[in-house]
C-alpha cells in the first residue's frame, strides 16, 4: 500500500511539475506570439482557469508528500522525502507572495483596463514563475530518487 501511495505522490507532483513547466516555456511563449491583445487576453484567462486549479493541485502534493513521509519515517530515503516537502512549501509561499498578488491583478485584465506597465508586470510573474518551477523540478526529482 505504501508503494502505491509512493508512486502516486511522485506522479502527481510530476504531473504538477509538467503542467508549470508548459506554462513557463511552452503556453507563455504562444501567448505572447499572439498578434494584438490575444497574448493579454489569454494570460488572463490562463489566470482565471489555472488560479482555480493550482492552489489545490500545490496543497494536495504537499499533503501526499506529508503522508509519505509520516508513514516511512525510519525508512531509507525518508530525508529525500522531507527536503521534497520542504521545497514544496517554499513553492507554496513563494505562489502566495510573489505570484498570486500579480496573478489576481492580471486575471482582470482587458485591452481597455489593463495598466500601462501590464507587460513589465508580465515578466515580473514569468521571472519568479521560473524559479518556483526549478524549486518544484528539485522537489519531484528528490522524490524520484526517494522511489529508488
Amino acid at each position: 500500500m505504501l508503494n502505491a501511495l509512493e508512486v502516486f505522490t511522485t506522479v502527481v507532483v510530476g504531473l504538477m511539475v509538467g503542467v508549470e513547466f508548459s506554462v513557463a516555456f511552452v503556453i507563455n511563449r504562444i501567448l505572447d506570439a499572439l498578434p494584438e491583445d490575444s497574448g493579454q487576453l489569454g494570460r488572463a484567462h490562463g489566470g482565471r482557469m489555472l488560479g482555480a486549479v493550482m492552489p489545490v493541485w500545490y496543497i494536495s502534493s504537499l499533503v501526499l508528500v506529508g503522508i509519505w513521509a509520516v508513514a516511512r519515517w525510519h525508512h531509507h530515503g525518508t530525508g529525500l522525502v522531507v527536503t521534497a516537502g520542504a521545497l514544496l512549501i517554499l513553492s507554496v509561499i513563494m505562489s502566495i507572495l510573489l505570484l498570486v498578488p500579480i496573478n489576481n491583478r492580471g486575471k482582470t485584465w482587458t485591452p481597455e483596463n489593463r495598466p500601462e506597465d501590464w507587460k513589465e508586470q508580465m515578466n515580473r510573474w514569468d521571472r519568479f514563475h521560473y524559479a518556483r518551477v526549478a524549486v518544484i523540478i528539485a522537489a519531484f526529482a528528490l522524490l524520484a530518487t526517494a522511489l529508488a
